[in-house]
Parts: structure tokens; C-alpha cells; sequence
């Protein structure tokens, strides 16, 4: 393999992005994927055009490249996804976390901060429950926030709950909580509500999930060949999972307590009547970045 500079890689790069079957790859993943091979920073590529690749390391980064144009996204390649200003391991067993899903982290922090703190709840510990929790993701950035906001005032102390069906989808969540020092965390296999006691054990203050929700039939599915199928797609036209969530939410919350859902971008309004079926008050859908609906909130009656 004939040896090459950054310079030269850069040129290629951009050779690469004028093909149309590189239109779907995001150029960042090509520039992002050769820093991650070199160990180098960003800065690097304008600061250091001459340094010459290794053969190992040019291997490596031709490699990637070619997985990228079969379909594998940028954080399976590097193993990482950072979201919310944490770093989480993602892997084939876990989707990777997407920008828009911390809309969902900022509404619940909102919430929980804007509710009134009795005396007599001042040394009650409070529960989160994360449905589906694949990476982690959701349950430990609520949770390292909660454990900072804990810290710096008056707070109340919460206790997270996150489930999953895949037990390897556990695994790698469990190594997230921990590389991002976030121990009040508890991790059950569970189909949804399934192995969670519903007596002698408290109810939750919050109830979190980003549950598999596009349509089995949707055309989109064909391009994520990467990730696991089953966290991303679900019967009844993607709604299959948000109703059971949904349903059954009322036997595991407190009254007054918060639901929140990331779903589709055509699904606001079904989900809000799908809220409003089960008890659940205050409904309303909060839009992405991109203005499309993405998130449903509420309040048990």
C-alpha cells in the first residue's frame, strides 16, 4: 500500500464527498475516523498536513472507510458516542445516542427542577425509571445531573432504575455508568414493566423511555443495516411499544408524576391521545433541532 500524507488524505476526502454514493456519510465522519486512527487532535490536520500514515495506520483508516460506504456508522467504528457532554461505549448490541434525544434529558430536568419542595419530602429519596435503556444513555445523564444538582444545593437525592431486554445491551450500559462515575444507577433485564415488582416496592417519581418506534414498513430501515432492528423499529405502524409504555405507566407512577417519550416525528398527536387515554394530564409534544415532534410529556392524574 503506497504510504500518504494528511495532505494527500484531506484531497481524497474531498474526492470521496463529490461521489454520489458518499452523499449519505456525513464528511465529518471521514476527518473525525482518520483523527481517531493517528490519535490525534482535530488541529492536527491544518498544523501537520506533511506527517506521513503509517502502513498500519493507513490500513486501519482505508478499512473504516469501506465499512463506512457498507453502511457502518462513525461510533461503531471508534466503539464511542459523546451525549451530553458525557462519553458512552456504543456497540452493535445498542443504538447510537442521537443529539435530539437530550431534548428529552432537558425537559425532565426541567420539570424535576421546577417542582416545589415540601418539608416533608426533603430527605424522601426519589425514583427514575428508564424503559429500554440500551447505552444508558438517558438514565446516566439524568443521573449525573441529578447527582450534581444533589450536590452543589438542597436537592433531593433520586435513585435511577434502567431496564433492558438485551443483556448485552446491559453490559455495555453498566461499563457506561461506571467510566462516567455514576453509581446510583440499577440495571434489570426486563421486557418493559416485566420484571418489576408492582407491590411492597415504591412508585416512581419519573418514568423515561426512547423505545423503538419507526414503522416496520418504513423504507429508511434498509439504510440503518448497522443497528439493532429491534430498538429501532415496532408494530402498529411504530406504536406497538409507546402503548404499552403508556398503558401500563399508571400501575408504576406516583400521581403527579412525569412520563416523558421520544417517538417519531409523525406520531405527536396519536401519542398525546395515547396520554390523554391513560390518566395523564399537562400533555404536551416538544419539537427536535429540526422543528419535528419528538418528545411527549405529562402528568398522572
Amino acid at each position: 500500500m503506497a504510504s500518504a500524507t494528511i495532505g494527500q488524505i484531506k484531497q481524497q476526502i474531498q474526492q470521496w464527498l463529490n461521489e454520489s454514493e458518499n452523499s449519505n456519510i456525513p464528511s465529518f465522519w471521514f476527518t473525525d475516523w482518520l483523527l481517531f486512527v493517528i490519535e490525534q487532535p482535530s488541529s492536527f490536520l491544518i498544523t501537520d498536513e506533511n506527517y506521513q500514515l503509517t502502513d498500519g495506520e493507513l490500513e486501519q483508516f482505508h478499512k473504516g472507510v469501506t465499512k463506512m460506504q457498507q453502511g457502518t456508522p462513525l461510533a461503531y467504528l471508534t466503539g464511542q458516542q459523546e451525549f451530553w457532554s458525557l462519553n458512552f461505549k456504543v456497540n452493535e448490541h445498542t443504538l447510537i445516542p442521537r443529539p435530539d434525544t437530550e431534548i428529552l434529558i432537558e425537559k425532565v430536568l426541567t420539570w424535576i427542577n421546577s417542582r416545589p419542595k415540601s418539608v416533608d419530602n426533603e430527605n424522601k429519596l426519589k425514583r427514575l425509571l428508564d424503559l429500554g435503556t440500551g447505552s444508558g444513555c438517558i438514565a446516566i445523564s439524568l443521573a449525573h445531573e441529578l447527582k450534581q444538582s444533589c450536590q452543589n444545593s438542597s436537592a433531593e437525592s433520586w435513585h435511577v432504575i434502567a431496564v433492558d431486554l438485551s443483556s448485552e445491551a446491559l453490559k455495555v450500559a453498566s461499563h457506561n455508568a461506571m467510566v462516567n462515575e455514576v453509581a446510583d444507577i440499577k440495571f434489570i433485564q426486563s421486557s418493559w414493566y416485566d420484571a418489576l415488582a408492582t407491590q411492597d416496592e415504591p412508585l416512581f417519581d419519573v418514568i423515561v423511555s426512547n423505545p423503538p418506534y419507526i414503522d416496520e414498513e418504513d423504507a429508511h430501515l434498509a439504510r440503518l443495516v448497522a443497528e439493532p432492528i429491534s430498538a429501532l423499529s415496532a408494530p402498529n405502524h411504530g406504536l406497538a411499544d409507546i402503548e404499552h409504555i403508556v398503558q401500563h405507566a399508571p400501575q408504576y407512577l406516583l400521581k403527579g408524576g412525569l412520563l416523558a417519550i421520544e417517538h417519531g416525528f409523525d406520531q405527536g398527536s396519536k401519542v398525546r391521545q395515547l396520554f390523554l387515554d391513560n390518566r395523564f394530564e399537562s400533555v404536551h409534544t416538544v419539537q427536535d433541532f429540526g422543528g419535528n415532534d419528538r418528545v411527549t410529556l405529562g402528568q398522572l392524574s
